[in-house]
């Protein structure tokens, strides 16, 4: 695929009228060119051509990142080096944000390109009217620190890489041919998929047989046989976590929507702290373009058209109470983490207390297939479930969808995948239920068994299984075949932990402190999970907001992190949770002690906090559990030195 507006060897391009060159990018931009986006254009060009008289090699503008909707000014393929050039003309100062975006930029090279995976990449920053500050330096393996130059030093800084590396001279054409494999973030899926690119351009396809493409086909053609044929359908997509589920709901929504499509779909999902942060994120990145085309927008337009593209499950569920015969505009509607809808307990104790409704006796599953039922002709439901992922109380799984659909529509259609074995899907009893069940169409591309979340390792999913479920010996075997790719570190002392953060991030990759929502005893430590952070600025802000979660101050508890992500993870391990000669021990912190969780219920939603938490990192993660202190009765050493042991059991590296 031709990722950039223009390409040519460097020769070409320096003796090439730069008006033909601008010729041929204009028609490719998506957006309404503006005069300072050409002036912009003019000028690099110039600098390009000066600075690369004396080099062969190969020349790419306009270079597409569709993982991070942007593009790289310049991509220069000169000997071994690949040069990421990024361009801020009439800067008269190198910006940190600035360098950490031409970072991204060869990181994202590095990561996910494969013509790139074994090359040294140097990221250069021009400020057209900066002082050059010329330093080579490596930022990690093959990787430089950021040249910051001016345009009259670009000659000079290429040389000077080039001097201080050696290598064989990469092949443009294999170079050009290679396949770009991104692994986005769920917010930088939602921006791209928002922004007009498919699953297929920014998703990670080899993560196994079933992938994200096959799923996302396998759901267009259900939804279109159920229009075509006047059915009533529902889809059930399962997978570990990290496998992607929340991308593949996205795909179909942003496939269609377009509200005046008879296949207009919504996203739904009952987590707050996601919908909230995607909703903004889309909303920002809109403003960010319409600026970038010199346009003005209101933001308050913008976030009105995001809402009805993401909403709210309950807000949703609230305006079909309104109405109780008239069905709502989708004729397909997409319910994320849907285990975490509530059971009839829960939903008939909300209704009460909070809409004066008495008597209610409907599942939040069953109510939520009625409201699309109430279609005269058709209609899709898909159920995006996670297995292990139910942490708060009533929250029903996948079995009540199925018992609700047994119970109260017959006439519906039902689709599952046969792979749905995960003992964290109560899957033996569901596939019971529904294998004699004529309506089951079972389709096994609909189980995502492999986790996309890390690029680095696809294995994290299975070894935190393994960890939570006690079998030190295959958590050991996985992360003996991960742990060079995927760091996973254990320390006793949460300053180290944050340091080793730190260290590790690089341009804007993102991290941050997990606790669970039970970790009370971590306040010594200044953590405290009774403080609630602010998800969107958390994961949305930049290094220099005290609110975001670069800041290593404010923590995110599963309710804040299910269904997002981030880079780097340092997992703070309360006593909540604790390991013992018996296996796992469930506390919770009441007044000034300890008590023991009894309820089978709520220790199953404790294990699964940790699986959330354990689960939320793409590169690396360190684990830390503290010492404890034998001065504080409710920090006894004992309480963590178990689990301590545990981890270390398993192979988890100590932090020096």
């Amino acid at each position: 695929m031709d990722r950039s507006y223009y390409s040519s060897s460097i020769e070409q391009f320096c003796i090439t009228d730069p008006a033909l060159v601008l010729g041929e990018m204009i028609p490719r931009h998506e957006f309404d060119l503006v005069e300072l986006q050409r002036d912009a254009w003019r000028e690099q060009m110039a600098i390009l051509r000066a600075a690369l008289a004396p080099y062969q090699g190969s020349i790419y503008l306009e270079f597409s990142i569709p993982r991070m909707g942007r593009r790289i000014d310049a991509v220069l393929l000169i000997g071994q080096v690949i040069f990421a050039v990024e361009f801020k003309i009439g800067e008269t100062r190198f910006l940190s944000a600035d360098l950490d975006q031409v970072v991204d930029y060869a990181l994202d090279l590095q990561n996910f390109h494969e013509g790139s995976h074994d090359a040294i990449i140097a990221p250069v920053l021009v400020a057209s009217r900066a002082d050059s500050r010329l330093r080579v330096a490596w930022l990690k393996e093959r990787l430089l620190a950021p040249i910051e130059t001016n345009g009259a030093g670009l000659r000079e800084a290429i040389r000077a890489v080039l001097q201080s590396v050696s290598g064989p001279p990469i092949d443009p054409r294999p170079w050009e041919c290679s396949r770009y494999h991104p692994t986005p973030t769920i917010i930088e899926a939602a921006l791209a998929l928002y922004g007009g690119h498919s699953v297929a351009e920014i998703s990670h396809k080899e993560a196994g047989a079933i992938n994200l493409s096959q799923t996302s086909t396998t759901l267009d053609r259900i939804i279109a046989s159920s229009r075509r044929e006047s059915a009533k359908s529902v889809c059930f997509v399962t997978g570990v976590p990290g496998a992607g589920k929340t991308l593949v709901g996205l795909n179909i929504a942003t496939s269609h929507i377009d509200a005046k499509d008879e296949l207009y779909s919504v996203f739904l999902s009952g987590n707050g702290p996601l919908v909230a942060v995607l909703r903004e994120a889309l909303a920002r990145d809109r403003i960010r373009r319409e600026r970038e085309r010199g346009r003005k927008i209101r933001k308050g337009a913008v976030l009105s058209e995001v809402k009805a593209f993401i909403q709210n499950v309950h807000h949703f569920r609230d305006d079909c109470l309104e109405d109780p015969e008239k069905p709502p505009i989708e004729h397909v509607a997409i319910f994320d983490e849907a285990q975490r809808a509530w059971n009839t307990e829960m939903t008939a104790q909300f209704m009460r207390r909070k809409k004066g409704v008495e008597g209610f006796k409907c599942s939040e599953p069953e109510y939520l297939i009625s409201c699309l039922d109430r279609h005269p002709d058709w209609a899709a439901v898909v159920c995006l479930v996670g297995g292990g992922q139910e942490i708060n109380t009533g929250e029903a799984g996948i079995a009540e969808w199925i018992a609700a659909l047994q119970r109260s529509f017959p006439a519906w259609r039902i689709y599952v995948s046969d792979r749905l074995t995960d003992s964290e899907y109560g899957a033996g009893s569901v596939l019971e239920a529904l294998r004699p069940d004529p309506r089951t169409r079972f389709e096994t591309s609909l189980h995502l068994a492999t986790s996309v979340r890390s690029f680095r390792s696809e294995r994290v999913s299975e070894f935190v299984k393994q960890l939570l479920d006690l079998d030190a010996g295959g958590a050991r075997g996985i992360l003996e075949q991960i742990g060079e790719k995927y760091p996973i570190v254990l320390s006793r002392d949460l300053n180290r932990g944050r340091r080793w953060l730190r260290e590790q991030a690089r341009g804007t990759e993102r991290y941050g402190i997990l606790v669970s929502s039970q970790a009370e005893r971590l306040k010594p430590y200044a953590v405290d999970v009774r403080s609630p952070v602010d998800p969107v600025h958390w994961f949305l802000d930049g290094k220099e907001d005290v609110r975001s979660s670069y800041y290593l101050e404010d923590v995110a508890t599963e309710f804040h992190v299910q269904g997002l992500e981030l880079d780097w993870a340092c997992v703070a391990w309360d006593a909540d949770f604790r390991h013992s000669s018996s296996g796992w021990d469930h506390w919770s912190f009441r007044g000034n002690r300890w008590q023991r969780t009894l309820k089978s219920e709520r220790r199953h939603y404790q294990k699964n906090a940790y699986r959330v938490l354990l689960t939320r990192a793409r590169q690396g993660m360190v684990l830390v559990v503290p010492e404890g202190d034998h001065a504080d009765p409710t920090r006894d050493p004992k309480y963590y030195d178990a689990t301590f042991e545990y981890l270390r059991s398993i192979g988890l590296p100590l932090l020096s």
